[in-house]
């Protein structure tokens, strides 16, 4: 199979070279909880402004928009979270310190400090903005599986700027969107229910490069569907959260070696075929400019049975906390009013992810008195639309760079 034959083929942008000009400087920085944390810093002579990119679960270290935005004169953060690349355990309201500690750090260095959230790190960025402008004792006390966390006893600094880049609606709603209702039993990967099988052709569905088409009726029954697989996924989280805080009280009353170890006991969450939007394969729902196929390639119906995917395997409190639409608290519409710095989001008209209603939504949402919404051709990961075409990162770092340099000093 060649590479332009591979199912994610052509994924992710090459990021350019880094300005000659540019320092580079690692990081290890310590949580208000004790965790550690890395972080890359690229300065510039100069640079009064620095962009932090963050992401819950990867790393953006090599980001597509790190050069492009020193060469526009600010200087750039990248950041990691506890749980870089290993999202089995991911808690947001843990990513949020993650994110506070780097905060802190830029503001002892920086005039101006402004955060660009892609993707996942849009939700992310949302979330720190929310709970970073609320008094402590309003801030997030506990995970959605009831773990303490202590946000309110965290400095949290608020950015001077928001700018997010294809955010998508945050990774419960967005797995929600992409979970495969026809799973007829969560322990057989292949357990299909052909009436809610979204890739029957019997229900519309119709092989690539041509979009399928499937009836308002089934769509509708569809997504309910999928809330109801959600839903019934976060009933077994919540009953292993529950056993192993049962057994954590019982050892501290007992202390005895078997509670102990039950409540040390690994429990996992595993989700089978997470890549099944209907609208990665009918390109006449929620119509936009993008190609056929999901974020992980062009062959959905194919990939859908695969390792690779959203939320595959986690502990019940990661599910809570991050996957489930119903529970995780980084959800971005329900943050964006958290959100009143001066914001600017960059919609690319490709998206595989997030949809030109969602961008509406996420704007009207915003609690700043000064938003800018930029629309720009590209593909989620900053492709080009089109072969040829400039990519969707270039066309959105010149629309970045021209708002960032109308609100801060940004160097030669």
């Amino acid at each position: 199979m060649s590479t332009s034959e591979r199912l994610g083929a052509g994924r992710f942008v090459t990021a350019g070279a880094i300005p000659d000009t540019a320092v580079p400087s690692l990081h290890e920085l310590t949580t208000a909880d004790g965790a550690t944390v890395t972080g890359v810093l690229r300065t510039i002579p100069g640079a009064r402004t620095v962009v932090c990119l963050m992401h819950p679960r990867q790393d953006f270290t090599h980001h597509v928009m790190v050069p492009e935005l020193l060469s526009r004169g600010a200087a750039v953060w990248t950041q990691t979270t506890r749980s870089v690349n290993n999202d089995v355990r991911l808690l947001h309201e843990q990513a949020v310190l993650d994110m506070a500690a780097g905060q802190v750090f830029l503001r002892s260095r920086f005039d101006h400090v402004v955060t660009l959230g892609h993707s996942g790190g849009g939700p992310l960025s949302a979330l720190y903005h929310q709970q970073a402008g609320l008094l402590p004792a309003r801030r997030i006390a506990h995970t959605p599986a009831g773990r303490a966390v202590d946000l309110a006893g965290a400095e949290l600094p608020i950015p001077d700027a928001a700018v997010f880049m294809a955010p998508h609606v945050g990774q419960g709603a967005l797995l929600q969107r992409l979970i495969d209702p026809s799973v007829s039993d969560e322990g057989d990967p292949m357990s299909v229910d052909p009436d809610l099988d979204p890739y029957n052709p019997a229900n519309g569905f119709v092989k690539a490069p041509h979009s399928s088409a499937y009836a308002p009726e089934f769509v509708t029954r569809y997504r309910a569907a999928q809330r109801l697989r959600v839903e019934r996924i976060d009933a077994r989280a919540r009953e292993m959260a529950a056993d192993a805080a049962a057994a954590r009280r019982r050892f501290k009353a007992s202390g005895a070696t078997g509670d102990r170890r039950r409540a040390l006991a690994p429990r996992f969450v595993t989700v089978y075929r997470t890549d099944a939007d209907l609208r990665n394969v009918d390109l006449s729902l929620d119509p936009n400019e993008r190609p056929y196929g999901s974020l992980f390639g062009s062959r959905p119906d194919v990939i859908n049975y695969g390792l690779l995917g959203f939320g595959r395997h986690s502990t019940p409190e990661a599910w809570l906390s991050t996957w489930s639409a119903t529970s995780t608290n980084a959800d971005f519409l329900r943050c964006a009013p958290g959100v009143t710095a001066p914001t600017l989001l960059v919609e690319l008209t490709g998206d595989q992810a997030s949809y030109p209603r969602d961008a509406e939504a996420m704007v009207s949402g915003f609690g700043s008195a000064d938003v800018t919404h930029r629309r720009i051709r590209g593909l989620h990961f900053g492709g080009a639309l089109v072969p040829g075409e400039p990519t969707g990162s270039s066309l959105a770092a010149d629309s970045i760079g021209d708002w960032l340099a109308e609100r801060f000093p940004l160097a030669d």
